[in-house]
Protein backbone atom coordinates (compact mmCIF):
# COMPACT_ATOMS: atom_id res chain seq x y z
CA UNK A 1 0.00 0.00 0.00
CA UNK A 2 2.47 2.32 0.91
CA UNK A 3 4.70 1.90 -2.62
CA UNK A 4 1.28 2.38 -4.58
CA UNK A 5 1.12 5.53 -2.51
CA UNK A 6 4.45 6.74 -2.82
CA UNK A 7 4.58 5.49 -6.55
CA UNK A 8 1.37 7.87 -7.20
CA UNK A 9 2.53 11.16 -5.36
CA UNK A 10 6.17 11.13 -7.06
CA UNK A 11 4.61 10.07 -10.25
CA UNK A 12 6.44 13.00 -12.73
CA UNK A 13 3.09 14.07 -13.98
CA UNK A 14 1.69 14.85 -11.05
CA UNK A 15 5.29 16.39 -9.70
CA UNK A 16 5.05 18.70 -13.04
CA UNK A 17 1.69 19.51 -12.44
CA UNK A 18 1.95 20.85 -8.62
CA UNK A 19 5.43 22.45 -9.49
CA UNK A 20 3.46 24.37 -12.92
CA UNK A 21 0.79 25.17 -9.95
CA UNK A 22 3.07 26.82 -7.96
CA UNK A 23 5.16 28.98 -11.20
CA UNK A 24 1.19 30.13 -12.14
CA UNK A 25 0.34 31.34 -8.94
CA UNK A 26 3.88 32.61 -7.67
CA UNK A 27 5.00 34.62 -11.31
CA UNK A 28 1.28 35.68 -11.83
CA UNK A 29 1.15 37.46 -9.28
CA UNK A 30 4.00 39.39 -9.16
CA UNK A 31 3.49 40.08 -13.24
CA UNK A 32 0.49 42.54 -11.70
CA UNK A 33 2.45 44.81 -9.68
CA UNK A 34 2.95 47.33 -12.47
CA UNK A 35 -0.90 47.43 -12.17
CA UNK A 36 -0.50 48.95 -9.00
CA UNK A 37 2.08 52.01 -9.77
CA UNK A 38 -0.01 54.70 -10.68
CA UNK A 39 -3.23 53.66 -7.75
CA UNK A 40 -0.27 53.29 -5.04
CA UNK A 41 2.02 56.57 -5.98
CA UNK A 42 -1.43 58.72 -6.22
CA UNK A 43 -3.36 57.26 -3.32
CA UNK A 44 -0.22 57.40 -1.46
CA UNK A 45 0.68 60.87 -2.65
CA UNK A 46 4.34 59.69 -3.37
CA UNK A 47 6.13 60.17 -6.50
CA UNK A 48 6.64 57.11 -9.45
CA UNK A 49 10.10 56.82 -8.61
CA UNK A 50 8.88 55.61 -4.67
CA UNK A 51 7.42 52.31 -6.52
CA UNK A 52 10.02 52.00 -9.00
CA UNK A 53 12.95 51.67 -6.80
CA UNK A 54 10.50 48.88 -4.66
CA UNK A 55 10.34 47.18 -7.31
CA UNK A 56 13.81 47.45 -8.24
CA UNK A 57 14.75 46.57 -4.48
CA UNK A 58 12.41 43.53 -4.86
CA UNK A 59 13.91 42.41 -7.80
CA UNK A 60 17.71 42.47 -6.17
CA UNK A 61 16.78 40.80 -2.81
CA UNK A 62 15.18 38.18 -5.20
CA UNK A 63 18.19 37.80 -7.11
CA UNK A 64 20.57 38.15 -4.24
CA UNK A 65 18.83 35.71 -2.51
CA UNK A 66 18.22 32.76 -4.92
CA UNK A 67 21.70 31.47 -4.55
CA UNK A 68 20.87 30.46 -1.11
CA UNK A 69 17.62 29.54 -1.76
CA UNK A 70 18.87 26.96 -4.44
CA UNK A 71 21.41 25.80 -2.37
CA UNK A 72 19.77 24.77 0.38
CA UNK A 73 16.87 23.36 -1.62
CA UNK A 74 19.36 21.29 -3.39
CA UNK A 75 21.00 19.90 -0.33
CA UNK A 76 17.47 19.59 1.85
CA UNK A 77 15.03 19.66 -1.08
CA UNK A 78 12.55 21.97 -2.56
CA UNK A 79 9.57 21.60 -0.41
CA UNK A 80 10.29 23.30 2.58
CA UNK A 81 12.06 26.47 0.79
CA UNK A 82 8.94 26.60 -1.23
CA UNK A 83 6.63 26.71 1.63
CA UNK A 84 9.23 28.83 3.49
CA UNK A 85 9.31 31.35 0.40
CA UNK A 86 5.45 31.32 -0.25
CA UNK A 87 4.46 32.18 3.18
CA UNK A 88 6.92 34.83 3.51
CA UNK A 89 5.45 36.08 -0.26
CA UNK A 90 1.99 36.10 1.54
CA UNK A 91 3.08 38.21 4.27
CA UNK A 92 5.08 40.62 2.15
CA UNK A 93 2.00 41.48 -0.18
CA UNK A 94 -0.28 41.80 2.41
CA UNK A 95 1.91 44.26 3.88
CA UNK A 96 2.08 46.31 1.18
CA UNK A 97 -1.77 47.16 1.06
CA UNK A 98 -0.93 48.92 4.81
CA UNK A 99 2.78 50.08 4.49
CA UNK A 100 2.22 54.35 5.37
CA UNK A 101 5.49 55.66 4.44
CA UNK A 102 7.82 54.99 1.64
CA UNK A 103 10.97 53.03 3.41
CA UNK A 104 8.08 50.93 4.72
CA UNK A 105 6.78 50.04 1.47
CA UNK A 106 10.49 49.46 0.24
CA UNK A 107 10.39 46.91 3.35
CA UNK A 108 7.76 45.33 2.21
CA UNK A 109 7.39 45.38 -1.45
CA UNK A 110 10.96 45.22 -1.76
CA UNK A 111 12.83 43.34 0.76
CA UNK A 112 10.15 40.83 1.91
CA UNK A 113 8.83 39.93 -1.75
CA UNK A 114 11.53 39.62 -2.76
CA UNK A 115 12.96 36.87 -0.25
CA UNK A 116 9.66 35.32 -0.15
CA UNK A 117 10.38 35.03 -4.67
CA UNK A 118 14.06 33.49 -3.80
CA UNK A 119 12.31 30.94 -2.28
CA UNK A 120 9.00 30.55 -3.86
CA UNK A 121 9.54 31.18 -7.37
CA UNK A 122 9.37 29.23 -10.81
CA UNK A 123 13.54 29.15 -10.42
CA UNK A 124 13.03 27.02 -7.62
CA UNK A 125 10.44 24.61 -9.20
CA UNK A 126 12.82 24.47 -12.33
CA UNK A 127 15.50 22.80 -10.20
CA UNK A 128 13.42 20.67 -8.71
CA UNK A 129 11.84 19.17 -11.85
CA UNK A 130 15.40 19.08 -13.46
CA UNK A 131 15.86 16.29 -10.50
CA UNK A 132 12.68 14.71 -10.32
CA UNK A 133 11.96 14.09 -13.97
CA UNK A 134 13.34 11.92 -15.88
CA UNK A 135 16.05 12.87 -17.79
CA UNK A 136 15.47 12.81 -21.38
CA UNK A 137 11.84 14.22 -20.15
CA UNK A 138 13.48 17.53 -17.94
CA UNK A 139 14.15 20.16 -21.02
CA UNK A 140 9.96 19.98 -21.68
CA UNK A 141 9.66 19.95 -17.86
CA UNK A 142 11.10 23.24 -17.21
CA UNK A 143 9.10 24.93 -20.35
CA UNK A 144 6.26 23.52 -19.13
CA UNK A 145 6.76 25.29 -16.11
CA UNK A 146 7.93 28.59 -17.27
CA UNK A 147 5.14 28.24 -19.33
CA UNK A 148 2.61 28.30 -16.28
CA UNK A 149 4.22 31.07 -15.03
CA UNK A 150 3.26 33.05 -17.52
CA UNK A 151 -0.02 31.29 -17.90
CA UNK A 152 -0.04 33.26 -14.54
CA UNK A 153 0.72 36.53 -16.10
CA UNK A 154 -2.36 36.06 -18.22
CA UNK A 155 -4.55 35.28 -15.36
CA UNK A 156 -3.54 37.55 -12.74
CA UNK A 157 -2.74 40.63 -15.13
CA UNK A 158 -7.00 41.09 -15.92
CA UNK A 159 -7.81 39.72 -12.51
CA UNK A 160 -5.36 42.40 -10.71
CA UNK A 161 -7.19 45.30 -12.69
CA UNK A 162 -10.89 43.74 -12.38
CA UNK A 163 -9.70 43.72 -8.18
CA UNK A 164 -8.52 47.34 -8.50
CA UNK A 165 -11.67 48.76 -10.35
CA UNK A 166 -14.24 46.70 -8.07
CA UNK A 167 -12.23 47.10 -4.73
CA UNK A 168 -9.79 49.47 -4.77
CA UNK A 169 -5.71 48.99 -4.48
CA UNK A 170 -5.41 48.31 -0.89
CA UNK A 171 -8.41 45.71 -0.73
CA UNK A 172 -6.94 43.97 -4.13
CA UNK A 173 -3.48 43.69 -2.51
CA UNK A 174 -5.40 41.48 0.06
CA UNK A 175 -7.08 39.35 -2.52
CA UNK A 176 -3.97 38.65 -4.34
CA UNK A 177 -1.83 37.35 -1.16
CA UNK A 178 -5.00 35.13 -0.22
CA UNK A 179 -3.88 32.89 -3.59
CA UNK A 180 -0.10 32.44 -1.82
CA UNK A 181 -2.18 29.60 0.85
CA UNK A 182 -2.07 27.08 -1.15
CA UNK A 183 2.01 27.15 -2.29
CA UNK A 184 2.93 25.05 0.99
CA UNK A 185 0.11 22.32 -0.10
CA UNK A 186 2.00 22.23 -3.18
CA UNK A 187 5.15 22.17 -2.06
CA UNK A 188 4.65 18.78 -0.51
CA UNK A 189 4.61 17.04 -4.11
CA UNK A 190 8.13 18.19 -4.44
CA UNK A 191 9.85 16.85 -1.68
CA UNK A 192 12.99 15.18 -0.90
CA UNK A 193 16.66 15.60 -1.00
CA UNK A 194 18.41 16.93 -3.84
CA UNK A 195 21.04 14.17 -3.94
CA UNK A 196 18.01 11.60 -4.31
CA UNK A 197 17.23 12.94 -7.82
CA UNK A 198 20.97 12.97 -8.95
CA UNK A 199 22.03 10.84 -11.42
CA UNK A 200 25.28 8.64 -12.15
CA UNK A 201 26.09 11.33 -15.39
CA UNK A 202 26.14 14.00 -13.46
CA UNK A 203 29.99 13.35 -12.75
CA UNK A 204 31.66 14.02 -9.29
CA UNK A 205 30.00 14.32 -5.73
CA UNK A 206 31.50 18.54 -4.96
CA UNK A 207 30.75 20.17 -2.10
CA UNK A 208 28.29 23.34 -3.25
CA UNK A 209 31.46 25.60 -2.92
CA UNK A 210 33.55 23.56 -4.93
CA UNK A 211 30.82 23.24 -7.55
CA UNK A 212 30.21 27.24 -7.73
CA UNK A 213 34.61 27.89 -7.52
CA UNK A 214 34.67 25.28 -10.67
CA UNK A 215 31.72 26.99 -12.56
CA UNK A 216 33.50 30.10 -12.15
CA UNK A 217 36.18 29.23 -14.12
CA UNK A 218 33.91 28.19 -16.75
CA UNK A 219 34.37 30.79 -19.43
CA UNK A 220 31.02 29.08 -21.36
CA UNK A 221 28.71 30.14 -17.89
CA UNK A 222 30.37 33.32 -17.12
CA UNK A 223 28.60 34.45 -20.85
CA UNK A 224 25.49 32.82 -19.75
CA UNK A 225 25.39 35.25 -16.50
CA UNK A 226 26.59 37.86 -19.06
CA UNK A 227 23.78 37.22 -21.20
CA UNK A 228 21.11 36.45 -18.63
CA UNK A 229 21.59 39.98 -17.48
CA UNK A 230 20.07 41.40 -20.70
CA UNK A 231 16.78 39.58 -20.25
CA UNK A 232 16.05 40.94 -16.57
CA UNK A 233 16.57 44.16 -17.94
CA UNK A 234 13.79 43.93 -20.64
CA UNK A 235 11.35 41.47 -18.12
CA UNK A 236 11.37 43.88 -15.54
CA UNK A 237 11.28 47.02 -16.69
CA UNK A 238 8.83 46.11 -19.53
CA UNK A 239 6.09 44.51 -16.29
CA UNK A 240 6.92 47.61 -14.54
CA UNK A 241 6.39 50.20 -16.88
CA UNK A 242 4.86 49.36 -19.74
CA UNK A 243 1.45 50.30 -17.97
CA UNK A 244 3.45 53.87 -17.50
CA UNK A 245 4.27 53.72 -20.91
CA UNK A 246 1.11 53.46 -22.49
CA UNK A 247 -0.50 55.82 -20.36
CA UNK A 248 1.75 58.16 -20.99
CA UNK A 249 1.44 57.91 -24.75
CA UNK A 250 -2.13 57.88 -24.47
CA UNK A 251 -1.95 61.22 -23.46
CA UNK A 252 -0.71 62.37 -26.73
CA UNK A 253 -2.46 59.73 -29.11
CA UNK A 254 -5.49 60.08 -31.39
CA UNK A 255 -5.55 56.56 -32.40
CA UNK A 256 -8.13 55.51 -29.42
CA UNK A 257 -5.76 54.89 -26.96
CA UNK A 258 -6.60 58.21 -25.00
CA UNK A 259 -9.54 56.44 -23.54
CA UNK A 260 -8.59 53.05 -23.22
CA UNK A 261 -5.13 53.30 -21.60
CA UNK A 262 -5.76 50.95 -18.46
CA UNK A 263 -7.58 48.59 -20.10
CA UNK A 264 -5.25 48.23 -22.77
CA UNK A 265 -2.27 47.84 -20.25
CA UNK A 266 -4.09 44.94 -18.35
CA UNK A 267 -4.52 43.21 -21.58
CA UNK A 268 -0.93 44.04 -22.78
CA UNK A 269 0.09 42.08 -19.74
CA UNK A 270 -2.24 39.14 -20.42
CA UNK A 271 -1.18 38.73 -23.66
CA UNK A 272 2.34 38.69 -22.55
CA UNK A 273 1.61 35.51 -20.61
CA UNK A 274 -0.40 33.70 -22.59
CA UNK A 275 1.81 33.98 -25.62
CA UNK A 276 4.71 32.94 -23.67
CA UNK A 277 2.89 29.78 -23.01
CA UNK A 278 3.57 29.28 -26.03
CA UNK A 279 7.10 30.16 -26.26
CA UNK A 280 8.54 29.03 -23.21
CA UNK A 281 6.92 25.46 -24.04
CA UNK A 282 7.98 25.61 -27.87
CA UNK A 283 11.75 26.67 -26.42
CA UNK A 284 11.70 23.60 -23.86
CA UNK A 285 11.18 21.45 -26.90
CA UNK A 286 13.45 22.83 -29.11
CA UNK A 287 15.95 22.90 -26.63
CA UNK A 288 15.78 18.98 -26.22
CA UNK A 289 16.77 18.68 -30.31
CA UNK A 290 18.22 21.81 -31.53
CA UNK A 291 21.35 24.33 -30.12
CA UNK A 292 20.17 25.85 -26.66
CA UNK A 293 23.22 28.98 -27.09
CA UNK A 294 21.92 29.12 -31.05
CA UNK A 295 18.46 29.34 -29.75
CA UNK A 296 19.32 31.61 -27.47
CA UNK A 297 20.95 34.14 -29.65
CA UNK A 298 18.02 34.06 -31.87
CA UNK A 299 15.62 35.11 -29.16
CA UNK A 300 17.66 38.18 -28.28
CA UNK A 301 17.70 39.44 -31.57
CA UNK A 302 14.07 39.20 -32.49
CA UNK A 303 13.66 40.91 -29.17
CA UNK A 304 15.43 43.64 -30.48
CA UNK A 305 13.30 43.87 -33.47
CA UNK A 306 10.16 43.56 -32.07
CA UNK A 307 10.91 46.71 -29.77
CA UNK A 308 12.49 48.65 -32.77
CA UNK A 309 9.29 48.29 -33.70
CA UNK A 310 7.03 49.19 -30.86
CA UNK A 311 8.94 52.20 -30.46
CA UNK A 312 8.30 53.88 -33.77
CA UNK A 313 5.10 52.25 -34.88
CA UNK A 314 2.07 54.70 -34.19
CA UNK A 315 0.98 53.89 -30.42
CA UNK A 316 -2.56 52.65 -31.07
CA UNK A 317 -3.81 49.37 -29.33
CA UNK A 318 -3.51 47.38 -31.84
CA UNK A 319 0.12 47.97 -32.16
CA UNK A 320 0.73 47.99 -28.54
CA UNK A 321 -1.37 44.22 -28.40
CA UNK A 322 0.62 43.14 -31.31
CA UNK A 323 3.94 44.20 -29.15
CA UNK A 324 2.59 42.26 -26.37
CA UNK A 325 2.10 39.08 -28.10
CA UNK A 326 5.26 39.07 -30.30
CA UNK A 327 6.87 39.75 -26.65
CA UNK A 328 5.01 37.26 -25.21
CA UNK A 329 6.80 34.69 -27.27
CA UNK A 330 10.25 35.56 -26.09
CA UNK A 331 9.90 36.35 -23.20
CA UNK A 332 10.65 33.89 -20.75
CA UNK A 333 11.69 31.16 -23.67
CA UNK A 334 14.73 32.09 -22.15
CA UNK A 335 14.32 30.39 -19.13
CA UNK A 336 14.37 26.68 -20.20
CA UNK A 337 17.33 27.22 -22.29
CA UNK A 338 19.59 29.32 -19.86
CA UNK A 339 18.79 26.52 -16.90
CA UNK A 340 19.05 23.61 -20.06
CA UNK A 341 22.46 25.40 -20.53
CA UNK A 342 23.37 25.31 -16.69
CA UNK A 343 21.98 21.12 -16.56
CA UNK A 344 24.30 20.08 -20.08
CA UNK A 345 27.63 21.99 -18.22
CA UNK A 346 27.64 21.05 -14.71
CA UNK A 347 24.56 18.10 -14.54
CA UNK A 348 21.68 18.59 -12.08
CA UNK A 349 22.85 18.14 -8.88
CA UNK A 350 23.90 21.88 -7.84
CA UNK A 351 21.81 22.89 -10.82
CA UNK A 352 19.52 25.06 -7.54
CA UNK A 353 23.06 27.12 -6.92
CA UNK A 354 24.31 27.72 -10.48
CA UNK A 355 21.59 28.38 -11.72
CA UNK A 356 19.96 30.70 -8.68
CA UNK A 357 23.53 32.15 -9.80
CA UNK A 358 23.17 32.99 -13.40
CA UNK A 359 19.56 34.27 -11.93
CA UNK A 360 20.87 36.38 -9.67
CA UNK A 361 22.75 38.64 -12.89
CA UNK A 362 19.22 38.31 -14.22
CA UNK A 363 17.81 40.21 -11.24
CA UNK A 364 20.79 42.76 -11.27
CA UNK A 365 19.55 43.48 -14.65
CA UNK A 366 15.70 43.48 -13.37
CA UNK A 367 17.09 46.22 -10.64
CA UNK A 368 18.11 48.30 -13.17
CA UNK A 369 15.45 48.02 -15.83
CA UNK A 370 12.77 49.00 -12.94
CA UNK A 371 14.98 51.81 -11.97
CA UNK A 372 16.50 53.18 -14.82
CA UNK A 373 13.01 53.75 -16.00
CA UNK A 374 11.93 55.06 -13.13
CA UNK A 375 14.50 57.36 -13.02
CA UNK A 376 14.33 58.52 -16.83
CA UNK A 377 10.63 59.18 -17.07
CA UNK A 378 10.90 61.37 -13.35
CA UNK A 379 13.67 63.59 -15.10
CA UNK A 380 12.44 63.22 -18.83
CA UNK A 381 8.41 62.74 -18.93
CA UNK A 382 9.33 59.81 -21.05
CA UNK A 383 10.51 55.91 -20.96
CA UNK A 384 12.32 56.51 -24.61
CA UNK A 385 15.96 56.20 -23.75
CA UNK A 386 15.58 52.78 -21.44
CA UNK A 387 13.36 51.56 -24.93
CA UNK A 388 16.60 51.91 -27.15
CA UNK A 389 19.08 50.86 -24.20
CA UNK A 390 17.07 47.73 -24.49
CA UNK A 391 17.48 47.58 -28.22
CA UNK A 392 21.15 48.03 -27.90
CA UNK A 393 21.64 45.52 -24.69
CA UNK A 394 19.68 42.70 -26.64
CA UNK A 395 22.07 42.89 -29.94
CA UNK A 396 24.51 42.73 -27.17
CA UNK A 397 22.95 39.38 -25.60
CA UNK A 398 22.77 37.50 -28.95
CA UNK A 399 26.76 38.06 -29.58
CA UNK A 400 27.42 37.07 -25.72
CA UNK A 401 25.52 33.55 -26.55
CA UNK A 402 27.18 32.74 -30.05
CA UNK A 403 30.31 31.45 -28.46
CA UNK A 404 28.91 29.32 -25.81
CA UNK A 405 30.12 25.77 -25.78
CA UNK A 406 27.38 23.30 -25.59
CA UNK A 407 29.17 20.50 -23.52
CA UNK A 408 29.68 19.13 -19.88
CA UNK A 409 32.32 21.33 -18.35
CA UNK A 410 35.53 19.48 -17.74
CA UNK A 411 35.88 18.86 -13.79
CA UNK A 412 31.96 17.45 -14.26
CA UNK A 413 32.65 15.35 -17.09
CA UNK A 414 31.62 11.57 -16.40
CA UNK A 415 35.08 10.51 -17.29
CA UNK A 416 38.28 11.15 -18.76
CA UNK A 417 37.79 11.08 -22.29
CA UNK A 418 36.12 13.86 -24.84
CA UNK A 419 32.47 13.27 -25.78
CA UNK A 420 31.82 12.74 -29.66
Amino acid sequence: MEARLSGWWRAPAFVVLCGCLIALITYGLRTSFGLFATPISEGRGWSPEVFALAIAIQNIVWGIGQPFAGAIADRYGSARILAAGGTLYAVGVALMAVSPTPAAFHLTAGVLVGLGLSGGSFTIVIAALGRLVPEEKSSQAMGLATAAGSLGQFAFAPLGQVFLADYGWQTALLLLACFMVVVPALAVALRGRGERGARASDGPELPARDAVRQAFGHGSYLLLVAGFFVCGFHVAFITTHLPAHISNVAGHSHGGMNTAGPAVAAWALALIGLFNVVGSYTSGVLGGRYSKRALLAGIYLARAGVIWLFITLPPTPTVVLLFAAAMGVLWLSTVPLTSGLVAVMFGTRHLGALFGIVFLSHQVGAFLGVWLGGVAFERTGSFDSIWWAGIALAVVAAAIHWPIVERRAPPFAVSPQPEG
